[in-house]
């Protein structure tokens, strides 16, 4: 949960310094504080409340130490313990009450969460947390976020097309079928088979409605190869063949997903006429990342499949995308690898980013974040900066090894080249409830081989990125230009 931000020292973690010359300790700078409050403030004895409220829910942190002090912030109060750095943080709306007592298992957590915690900026003041942390008592208590990142990717696309949606869930929830023990789980996977069958006849003519004209055709197929499918999984299952249902959920979803993203007929929105000029991703594309892995006796050469999403991050993905063509990660280490993110592409030499040889200066690009409703991203400042608190993001940070872009501290527009694919279980940060949603652009997943990620270390080498699919969506590419 995001407000256990407050409830450990602050850290931050910006773009990766050279006075580290290679060092693989973490690059955090701590904040001696306590949601903003000096921890070492022995001054004061008297118990003290401070509060920060929000909307019509109050979120309270009640301590035991300290005078006592009222700081407001945009109309938000909270309450922070400055002598035994626990709280007990209660929520509450209208007239029903809920604390979570001494927040035990959330001060546990916060060590694992917060130490490591890539927040490019700020130091976590208490006023930062209140508002994205808790905008709603049922973000608290909701289920487990979306993990897959094949999920997220089709959610994010930009259509509107019920049908197909229908047959997407029930495929989709047969990963929490097989969770069950043994050839039990047969019998929800059979319900979520039929439950997708009978979608596919009932919404087919519709989900063809949905299909860009000249895609249509290619829709009709996938849609009948989809329906053959669906009955060769009917019979895996009334076959009790358990571990071939994953292999073949596999195959049908991305039948699902190519339909879904037939369904697009052009890039649906003008990025703005500032960013317009630069490298852009109108569409998807995948990259393959071959990385050479020192400490892994199983697996030396691993290849990460790369999904860039350019319809919710078309300035962030174009940029990447043209520094792929470059061959700019080719032969660069990975820079950091601390269990919660790894991160490269820090270049040689006194520069932090990519220079770009046209003009000689470093290529820098906005924050750039679209919001779960809008029509276009939104350029420069965090969500939280632009108040809204409750908002989610369409490329939020749940899946292991979500992409996104590192940058300076305080500065929002100051990304380059550096990236970061995430580790750290999104169980205990869901979306939209934790520090990263909202502050750093995402801009695409690791869709295969995820898992070794976690295996990589400092020093080992990029051997290569290769786009594979999708460069014909890259527009003003500048690998082009010569020089």
């Amino acid at each position: 949960m995001a407000f256990l931000q407050c409830l450990s020292p602050s850290f931050t973690l910006p773009l990766k310094p050279k006075s580290h010359n290679g060092d693989s300790t973490p690059f955090l700078h701590a904040s001696n504080s306590l949601c903003g409050y000096p921890l070492d403030d022995s001054s004061h004895s008297e118990p003290s409340m401070r509060s920060f409220r929000m909307g019509g829910t109050k979120a309270s942190i009640v301590c035991s130490a300290g005078s006592e002090e009222n700081a407001q912030r945009d109309g938000r109060n909270i309450y922070v313990n400055k002598d035994k750095r626990q709280a007990e943080v209660c929520i509450e709306k209208n007239t029903s009450s809920f604390c979570l007592r001494k927040c035990a298992v959330s001060l546990a957590l916060s060590v694992g969460l917060i130490s490591g915690i890539p927040a490019l900026q700020s130091p976590a003041y208490a006023s930062e947390v209140a508002g994205p942390a808790l905008p709603d008592l049922s973000v608290l208590i909701s289920g487990p976020p979306i993990k897959d990142p094949g999920t997220l990717l089709r959610n994010a696309l930009p259509i509107n097309n019920k049908a197909i949606r229908e047959v997407q869930k029930p495929l989709e929830d047969i990963t929490e079928s097989l969770k069950i023990a043994g050839t039990k789980a047969l019998d929800s996977v059979e319900r979520n088979v039929r439950q997708a069958s009978r979608a596919l006849a009932q919404g087919r003519s519709a989900i063809l409605a949905g299909l860009a004209e000249p895609k249509r055709e290619n829709g009709e197929e996938l849609l009948d190869k989809l329906a053959v499918g669906l009955q060769e999984l009917q019979r895996i299952v009334e076959d009790r063949n358990r571990d071939a249902v994953a292999p073949k959920q596999k195959e049908l979803l991305q039948f699902v997903g190519t339909v879904e993203e037939d369904m697009v007929d052009s890039f649906p929105y003008e990025v703005p006429q500032e960013y317009n000029s630069m490298p852009l991703l109108k569409g998807r594309a995948t990259v393959d990342m071959k990385v050479k892995i020192k400490d892994n006796p199983n697996i030396e050469n691993c290849v990460f499949q790369i999904v860039l999403d350019g319809y919710n991050a078309p300035v962030t993905a174009g940029n990447f995308l043209d520094l792929v063509e470059r061959h700019f990660y080719d032969g660069m280490e990975i820079q950091r690898a601390d269990g919660f993110v790894v991160q490269t592409g820090d270049p040689e030499g006194p520069a932090e980013g990519f220079i770009d040889p046209s003009t000689g200066k470093t290529r820098t690009i906005p924050l750039e974040l679209m919001a779960v409703g809008d029509k276009m991203p939104v350029y420069g400042a965090t969500l939280e900066e632009l108040g809204r608190y409750k908002a989610q993001t369409k490329l939020p940070f749940n899946a292991f090894g979500t992409m996104a872009m590192a940058r300076e501290e305080f500065e929002n527009d100051s990304a380059s080249s550096q990236v970061f694919w995430l580790l750290k279980e999104s169980e205990l940060t869901p979306s939209n409830a934790n520090i990263l949603d909202g502050r750093y652009s995402v801009f695409g997943y690791v869709t295969d081989n995820q898992d070794y990620l976690a295996d990589l270390k400092v020093g080992d080498v990029i051997e290569s990125m290769q786009v594979v699919s999708g460069l014909e969506n890259l527009v003003n590419p500048s690998y082009k230009i010569a020089g």
